[in-house]
């Protein structure tokens, strides 16, 4: 067995209705940090999280437990490098002492940057890449509210830069110190997006058992069994939403493969995906969903056995029918679950034209930290190909 390095969260909670004890959680956390009861909290929450009566009980017990509580909800999809210094600088104005983000991948990747920046020690452009954080941070309690992106059991941030360019802050210190899955904050959520985030934690899954760098057993066993988790309950949370059992195995899949690519990281799917999310504001989940069958099938060559061993973790054929056969059958499944789920499966049917596809090669070639991932080199060519045949 080659050497290989593991790292998640400090402590991980998995209970459904969890959030509402978050000043339980929370108490050891101020003890190690040297922090009092009354601590500055500064919540960071989309403008929906902020008006559902769930929030409304959460800031109650924060309160009750006297924290100081700053609510900030300047949070949109795919944040801009603006709104992450917006949000910094409201966090430096409350004398935050604590991060608390409830929210979708985009409202953590935010908090995880505030919680560095406000130390006033790094500035941002300085941090993108690996291992380029530098400075400490404040203390960190992440909340997701969707089953898929994994950011609270990641040390990854994405943003926006420039007009339609995503870059990402991969290092160490965006570990949150709590990641909280509580499944009751995802009842709600409308069917495409339950439908679009379970599939991108299942390209997490994928990606990360088919990593090319860091690929490692511990991160495999992880993979697998989010993998499992995800497709037994996917099609359950999408048609019957308050089916409270299968969200949380949802929240707990989408985590497991969170902590798998973390650490064995995610490849050319997301390197084509990042664009099409990046130019025409797609969801990061559906825009995963829109190009997996294709790169699946360009990485076949490379990757046979490794699809195989997929297919036999769901069961999708006989384990005497030949590996070729089996990790056919494997990307032949995935490709069934856009639509099956009820989501667009062509790039055409989200506006993109035939003529945008060149545009959307030349973009993805910029993602040199996750083609390097990627278990066969894609160049300028297949790309394209790859977004033709998606077309």
């Amino acid at each position: 067995m080659s050497p290989f390095e593991f790292r998640s969260v400090n402590r991980l909670v998995s209970q459904a209705g969890a959030t509402q004890r978050l000043p339980e959680w929370m108490s050891p956390l101020l003890e190690q940090h040297g922090l009092q009861p009354d601590c500055k909290v500064f919540a960071l929450v989309d403008p929906y999280i902020e008006t559902t009566p769930h929030f409304t009980e959460v800031r109650t017990a924060l309160l009750q437990a006297d924290f100081k509580l700053t609510v900030c909800t300047d949070v949109e999809p795919d944040p801009p490098e603006a709104q992450v210094l917006r949000v910094t600088a409201q966090a430096v104005d409350s004398h935050a002492d604590l991060v608390l983000a409830i929210g979708g991948g985009s409202t953590l990747d935010i908090a995880k940057l505030v919680a560095v920046l406000a130390k006033g020690q790094q500035d941002l452009k300085s941090m993108y890449g690996v291992s380029n954080v530098r400075s400490a941070r404040l203390p960190m309690v992440l909340v997701p509210t969707t089953a898929g992106t994994g950011s609270e059991v990641t040390p990854i941030s994405i943003v926006t830069t420039g007009k339609d360019v995503k870059m990402g802050v991969v290092s160490p210190q965006l570990y949150a110190d709590i990641a909280v899955l509580d499944a009751d904050w995802t009842l709600s959520l409308p069917q495409h997006i339950t439908a679009a985030t379970g599939i991108d934690a299942m390209v997490h899954a994928i990606e990360a058992f088919t990593s090319k760098r860091l690929k490692n057993p511990y991160s495999d066993m992880l993979a697998c069994q989010a993998l499992k988790l995800l497709a037994n309950n996917l099609k359950t949370v999408c048609f019957d939403p308050h089916n409270r059992e299968a969200r949380q195995a949802m929240m707990f899949g989408a985590c497991l493969a969170g902590q798998a690519f973390a650490n064995a990281p995610v490849g050319g799917v997301h390197a084509l995906a990042y664009p099409i999310g990046g130019i025409f504001h797609v969801s990061h989940g559906l825009s995963n969903s829109l190009v997996l069958p294709e790169v699946l099938k360009f990485n076949a060559p490379a990757a046979l056995a490794l699809y195989a061993e997929l297919c036999d973790v769901l069961s999708l054929a006989p384990g005497h029918v030949l590996e070729e056969e089996r990790a056919h059958a494997f990307i032949d499944w995935c490709a069934t679950q856009a639509v099956s789920t009820g989501l667009p499966s062509r790039l055409r049917e989200v506006g993109i034209a035939e003529t945008d596809l060149d545009r959307l090669a030349e973009s993805a070639m910029l993602q040199t930290r996750l083609l390097s991932n990627n278990p066969r080199e894609i160049n300028l060519e297949d790309a394209r190909a790859i977004y033709q045949a998606s077309f």
